[in-house]
């Protein structure tokens, strides 16, 4: 996830209050201080974990992550009524027009097996619908490591040691809309148990459960940063269902550790509060770099309550078509920079010797 070699540990962090007003004035602030995104020459994704990196893939990236979960619940409050499925899950990103903007889709369709135990004899049918179905863009604010560290030849302490500038976090917001072109939803809200009802009071009645707008808005504040080389810190702050009847506001946390030049693992805990839904979810999971276009990865993960209880497994990868062109390396733009100074140091002495000729002239007359 957000994966890069020890040598370009390229990831995620912060923690701001949960406003609209505080996101406003952040990247309003931000905005007018960084407007460059950052290229890496190995894959950025943003799995295994829930949470988003800060960061665009790149000018001209094209970007896919996907991959499959199995997901089994079980609500101790509709007498152990359950649901299984397989969870199908797609992201697609493409960095355009700048390095810091990107466009992205992310979807996730569920096909489960759901067994309501509220009657006399288990009730099962079979469904299927998104649960997310969302298209927007993401653009980064800031980046405080966009000029990099000028390396301390005299000292392993300065270059290896934590700097205070590591507290500092890439910040990018993303906004956009959840879509969901099917005229039956039987995940609204996110809820397996949405459509669960009780046919001795809820059909007598002629009582529907609540159906999702089939459009709506999401926006998604994401900070990242990393110290000590191989850490990284994200912190998701979301606002979901913008326009429905069941606005929801969530958090992600997400740390990695990269312990190899191939192999990073993560822990990550997420809060969802609503009217339709509360929960909080725990992952644990790991990534390796197949190279540095392909990265497979793999999560197991759980809720801390019984209505509903969940369990999940996912497997997945990520894949990119790299087309960017004007990426240019450390080592590049340093060899830029002599040239330049280079070419002032001549100019400078061609000035310099026109000068003295003119002096030399000047007193040959006198």
């Amino acid at each position: 996830m957000h994966f890069t070699s020890l040598k370009k540990n390229i990831h995620r962090v912060l923690r701001p209050p949960f406003t609209l007003q505080f996101c406003v004035t952040v990247l309003l602030f931000c905005g007018l201080q960084s407007l460059r995104g950052q290229y890496t020459d190995q894959i950025n994704s943003n799995r295994p974990g829930m949470s988003v990196g800060a960061f665009a893939v790149g000018k001209n990236v094209v970007q896919m992550e996907t991959g499959l979960a199995f997901r089994s619940y079980r609500h101790s409050g509709y007498n152990n009524s359950t649901s299984e499925g397989l969870l199908s899950f797609l992201s697609l990103r493409w960095g355009f027009l700048m390095e810091q903007l990107e466009l992205l889709y992310e979807g996730a369709f569920y096909w489960d097996t759901f067994t309501n135990h509220l009657a006399n004899a288990p009730i099962v049918s079979k469904r299927k619908g998104f649960l997310q179905n969302f298209i927007g863009l993401k653009f980064l604010f800031y980046d405080p490591f966009k000029n990099g560290d000028e390396a301390n030849i005299y000292s392993w302490k300065a270059n290896n040691g934590f700097k205070l500038k590591q507290l500092l976090p890439a910040i990018s917001l993303t906004a956009g809309a959840n879509l969901d072109p099917l005229k039956t939803r039987p995940f609204s809200y996110g809820d397996v148990f949405n459509t669960l009802y009780n046919p001795l009071f809820y059909q007598n009645l002629g009582l529907v459960t609540d159906q999702e707008t089939p459009v709506s808005l999401r926006t998604t504040l994401a900070t990242q940063s990393h110290f000590l080389g191989t850490w990284v810190f994200v912190t998701n702050w979301n606002y979901n269902r913008i326009l429905s009847d069941s606005p929801e506001m969530s958090y992600i946390l997400t740390l990695t550790h990269t312990f190899h030049p191939l192999w990073s693992v993560y822990v990550e805990h997420q809060g969802i509060y609503s009217s339709a839904i509360e929960d909080n979810l725990f992952r644990v999971g790991a990534a390796y770099l197949v190279n540095n276009n392909i990265q497979v990865e793999a999560t197991l993960g759980s809720n801390t309550k019984k209505t509903p209880n969940q369990l999940f497994v996912n497997a997945g990868v990520s894949y990119r078509l790299d087309f960017h062109k004007d990426f240019i390396s450390g080592e590049e733009r340093e060899a830029k920079k002599l040239k330049k100074e280079e070419r002032k140091l001549k100019k400078t002495m061609r000035k310099s010797t026109k000068k003295e000729r003119k002096r030399a002239r000047k007193a040959k007359r006198n």
